[in-house]
C-alpha cells in the first residue's frame, strides 16, 4: 500500500510531487532543504540549513512511523561542493551510528537562498 506524506510546503503543490513516498516498508523522502515549513524562512548558514534539512527528515520518518535509524542511503547535493566538510559535524550528530550509504555532489539548486538539500531512502525494521 502506498502512502503520500506531506510538509504542507507550498513547493510540493507548485512541483507536483510529495515529501515523501511510503511504499511498504520502504520510505522515499524527496530533496529536502533547510526550510523551516512553519515559516516557510531558511537561514542564510549552511550549518543551521543542514541541521533544519535533518529536523525535516526526522519529522516526515517519523509520520511515516521510522526515524532515523532506518536510513539506508543519503544523498547531498550542494551548489558548493568545498563547503560540504562545514557540514560534517551535523551529520556526525544525526548520522554518526547509522552510517548509511552516502553520496555528495555539486549541483544547483531551485533557489540561490539553499545551500544544501538531502535526500534519504529508509527500510523501516
Amino acid at each position: 500500500m502506498r502512502q503520500k506524506i506531506s510538509s504542507g510546503s507550498t513547493f510540493e503543490d507548485q512541483m507536483a510531487y510529495s515529501r515523501a513516498v511510503v511504499d511498504g516498508n520502504w520510505i522515499f523522502v524527496s530533496g529536502t532543504t533547510g526550510y523551516d515549513y512553519e515559516t516557510m524562512t531558511i537561514s542564510d548558514n549552511i550549518i543551521e540549513q543542514t541541521e533544519q534539512c535533518f529536523i525535516n527528515i526526522e519529522n516526515v520518518l517519523k509520520e511515516a512511523k521510522s526515524s532515523l535509524k532506518d536510513i539506508v542511503r543519503i544523498t547531498y547535493i550542494l551548489p558548493n561542493s568545498a563547503n560540504f566538510s562545514t557540514c560534517w559535524p551535523i551529520l556526525r550528530k544525526y548520522l554518526g551510528e547509522i552510517r548509511p550509504a552516502a553520496t555528495m555532489f555539486s549541483a544547483g539548486l531551485a533557489n540561490p537562498e539553499m545551500k544544501i538539500e538531502i535526500q534519504v531512502t529508509a527500510l523501516k525494521q
